[in-house]
């Protein structure tokens, strides 16, 4: 499992020490315990705890319970969610920031990062000949608790702190839509996921970024057999990291004279909002300057436009 502890860039600390070669005097029993090796290092429920802020007695007692949300989607249907009452989140949110956020993700993942947004997954993919969309059916209710537990001994806990990790943070056996810590966690578990498909991606001269379930792919060139073997690669890379993809309308393959829009930006020449949103923008900025109703308040046209400057700052061309 090495090359996992190195996609996810875990602590030398969380690694089993190397033992140093015994001395040529040293007695024969030396030099067969050495042979032997000695256990990885393991992080306890202590640790968990010292990390967390949470003592060791409310990790093991504690019941995350969880309610039903049903949420619209824009494009139809409905979004289901499952959030956890205010206790559970509460214990989630130590662990996110304690634990979770401790750990690195892989670079071509923007979705609920620090740092990263939605206009950093867009950027790379700005004035490109190609650019294709897919998105994974039922991403975190496909993400299964037992990845989860495997994930947690892999980043060095110990059996009894990783069981404990995963009963906090999964419902049902799967990661729950509407926990603070889902997001982060399945950043973390699809390292190789993302990993892979970086790998492809570069072998076929195209760019990969992912945004929680959507993944994007870009190609300076209009290759038509680099497209089919994009799709087909990354079809069944999903298919064994035990996802599945949208097929049918969910696909998008955007040439140049198509609107390029990754995340809600238009990418074609930059990255840029949509021509319908900077118009809906002016018009609200126009209604809250004049004192006339607006649907923003002054706070929330601020956040837009704070966002509008920062899309704007990533489309300008280096100097």
């Amino acid at each position: 499992m090495d090359w996992i502890r190195r996609i996810l860039g875990i602590d030398a600390a969380a690694r089993p020490r190397r033992q140093a070669r015994p001395r040529r005097d040293a007695p024969h029993r030396g030099r067969r315990a050495h042979r032997s090796g000695a256990s990885p290092v393991r992080f306890g429920l202590g640790e968990l705890a010292s990390r967390s802020g949470l003592s060791a007695d409310v990790l093991r007692i504690a019941r995350p319970t969880y309610r039903t949300v049903r949420v619209p989607k824009r494009s139809g249907g409905e979004r289901v969610l499952r959030v956890p009452d205010v206790g559970t989140k509460a214990i989630q949110r130590h662990l996110l920031h304690g634990v979770l956020d401790r750990v690195p993700i892989h670079e071509a993942a923007h979705g609920f990062a620090r740092g990263r947004s939605i206009v950093t997954n867009a950027t790379p993919h700005a004035g490109r000949a190609v650019v294709i969309r897919m998105d994974i059916v039922d991403f975190f209710d496909s993400t299964s608790d037992r990845r989860i537990r495997r994930l947690f001994r892999v980043l060095g806990w110990d059996a009894e702190a990783a069981a404990v990790l995963t009963r906090l943070t999964t419902d049902g056996g799967r990661l729950p839509q509407g926990a603070p810590t889902s997001p982060r966690l399945a950043n973390l578990v699809n390292a190789r996921l993302d990993a892979r498909l970086a790998g492809l991606a570069a072998a076929l001269g195209a760019t990969y970024t992912r945004y929680a379930d959507d993944l994007t792919f870009s190609l300076a060139e209009d290759d038509h057999a680099a497209i089919a073997d994009l799709l087909g690669g990354t079809k069944r890379i999903v298919a064994q990291e035990g996802y599945r993809l949208h097929l049918g309308r969910k696909l998008q393959i955007r040439r140049r004279h198509h609107r390029q829009s990754v995340t809600g930006l238009v990418v074609n020449d930059r990255v840029a909002l949509s021509r319908s949103r900077r118009r809906w923008l002016r018009a609200v900025e126009h209604h809250v300057y004049a004192g006339r109703p607006a649907t923003l308040s002054r706070d929330q046209l601020a956040g837009w436009q704070a966002f509008e400057s920062m899309v704007e700052r990533a489309g300008r061309p280096p100097h």
